[in-house]
């Protein structure tokens, strides 16, 4: 990576991502009865609107503007997640499958983002942190789900 738009862009992208996972876990955390779960997704919620603040000022700091609102692609996922969960018995189990497959492509993303040369010490930091606590939630939904079992 060269320019600082192209930096910019990438750490857009990202942004775009955690707009996403933050929906997502919202949406989560009113779909699920289990209290526990309920507020597992609303903290990763607040992780991720964390998340995004912090892409923001690297962002503005490389002298680009931020990123509004959210994919079209997580817009769609999330309403096919109302229809899936509308037609299941198993919510809870259901809900942490499709969190799982979305913290798997959240950190491959960040990984696709990290491998790129350029970014500043302080913004490849920022983003290696990021990546390592979504793996951790991954790691997490993953055995919250083999409980669900």
């Amino acid at each position: 990576m060269n320019t600082t738009k192209e930096q910019a862009a990438k750490l857009n992208e990202l942004l775009e991502k955690n707009y996403d996972s933050e929906m997502g876990f919202k949406k989560a955390a009113e779909d699920v009865k289990n209290n526990d779960l309920k507020e597992f997704f609303e903290v990763k919620a607040k992780e991720r609107y964390d998340f995004g603040h912090e892409l923001k000022i690297e962002i503005r700091n490389l002298g680009e503007a931020p990123d509004k609102g959210t994919s079209v692609q997580a817009k769609a996922h999330h309403v096919w997640m109302d229809l899936k969960s509308a037609f299941t018995s198993d919510k809870e189990e259901e809900i942490l499958e499709e969190v799982v497959r979305g913290e798997k492509l959240a950190v491959e993303d960040y990984n696709k983002v990290i491998k790129d040369d350029g970014f500043a010490p302080s913004t490849a930091n920022l983003l290696i942190k990021q990546r390592n606590a979504i793996e951790r939630t991954f790691n997490d939904v993953k055995k919250l789900e083999e409980a669900f079992d």
